[in-house]
């Protein structure tokens, strides 16, 4: 019976490296010698602490933009005034118009502002490595196509480290191998890559204004369009810190996705998925209530929860860094996923909407979704 349980939890954990695949960024060793010209746009709401770490390390890359354009999302900060400082293009949205959400518009009003060959979008808290625009331009031409960026995670603060789970849940859906097979693939908004004649063939955000998921639904115009569409990993080139403003936008940044975005996966991969999350959660309650109570399961528990730890520390070498007890007390993430799990059904099932920075998006028919300001 021990042995037997063991080697169940062996095979769940398999599965996982079913689903991650270390895909980086095309380094290269060839200088980028294109004439193309190169905008990077920035749709940012109150992101007065994190603009000076982005616009920081766009001023230093190996290969730098053209331009670089902020636009200021009906902030109540002073993201305006830091962008001001270091002379970028500034654009202040206007009145969000119906059927539209306040990222794609912002994005949408700085494209139409841009001049660029080859179009860079970067969320606020991204961070980039001196060569990473270098190897962003050249894995794009590579790819012939869009391609997006998961970036590597770096979390400073406990209630930042419960995020581990939710986060390789969801590298799994874009590395799963059914998703890079996939021809609807969907994008991560957080960091894409385009030429302006691909975006402008699919009408670019224009032509999914009003859907809560942009990034996955951005994707799938492209692939539709039979532009090729291709993920990556951030590695130690495209970084970020997701939610330094405590744990009430963590909860509101995952929530907004969590259970939406498990529709738009293929059948194999949600699957996969959850056979592998079962063994987790299994071994993770498990493990602790069986030593406490002295139960002869509490070994092949123990094992099963000691595997999934090592599983879980190589696959943060290329995703993110949690310190040292998270990865050991990953029940404690497994926790946090579930309960944001049901606090995104709660709000899509019963509220009919979702929050997200001071603002409440409806879901349900897209041609009715649009974002009411609460400020």
């Amino acid at each position: 019976m021990d042995l037997f349980l063991v080697l169940i939890f062996i095979l769940e954990c398999l599965l996982g490296f079913v689903l991650f695949a270390k895909i980086c960024l095309n380094r290269g060793t060839e200088p980028w010698n294109s004439d193309s010209k190169v905008s990077v746009i920035i749709p940012a709401r109150n992101e007065e602490q994190n603009l000076p770490f982005i616009l920081n390390s766009l001023k230093n890359q190996t290969v730098p933009p053209d331009e670089i354009i902020v636009v200021d999302d009906f902030s109540s900060d002073k993201t305006a005034e830091t962008a001001e400082k270091y002379g970028v293009k500034l654009i202040h949205n206007t009145e969000l118009p119906e059927n539209w959400t306040g990222k794609t518009w912002a994005v949408w009003n700085g494209f139409l502002r841009s001049t660029g060959d080859i179009l860079v979008f970067l969320d606020a808290d991204v961070r980039l490595a001196p060569t990473a625009l270098e190897a962003l331009l050249k894995t794009r031409e590579r790819s012939g196509g869009v391609i997006s960026v998961v970036p590597f995670h770096y979390t400073e603060k406990l209630y930042e480290r419960l995020s581990l789970i939710p986060c390789l849940l969801g590298i799994f859906a874009f590395t799963s191998p059914f998703e890079r097979k996939n021809s609807s693939k969907g994008l991560y908004g957080s960091c894409i890559v385009a030429s302006r004649k691909d975006y402008e063939q699919i009408n670019g955000h224009n032509s999914i204004r009003s859907e809560l998921l942009d990034d996955l639904n951005l994707g799938k115009k492209f692939s539709k369009a039979g532009i090729p569409v291709e993920n990556f990993l951030g590695c130690d080139l495209v970084s970020f810190r997701m939610y330094p403003n405590g744990i009430k936008s963590e909860m509101q940044g995952f929530g907004k996705g969590a259970v939406l975005s498990t529709a738009t996966l293929t059948g194999a991969t949600v699957i996969l998925v959850a056979l592998w999350l079962i063994g987790l959660l299994v071994t993770g309650f498990g493990t602790p209530f069986l030593l406490l109570a002295g139960h002869p399961l509490s070994i092949p528990f123990l094992a099963g929860y000691l595997i999934y730890t090592m599983q879980i520390i190589y696959f943060l070498k290329y995703t993110g860094r949690y310190g040292v007890l998270m990865p050991l007390l990953h029940f404690l993430s497994s926790l946090f996923f579930l309960f944001v799990l049901l606090y995104s059904f709660f709000q899509v099932t019963f509220l009919g909407s979702v929050a997200w920075k001071g603002r409440q998006v409806k879901v349900g028919n897209s041609k009715q979704n649009h974002y009411n300001e609460h400020y």
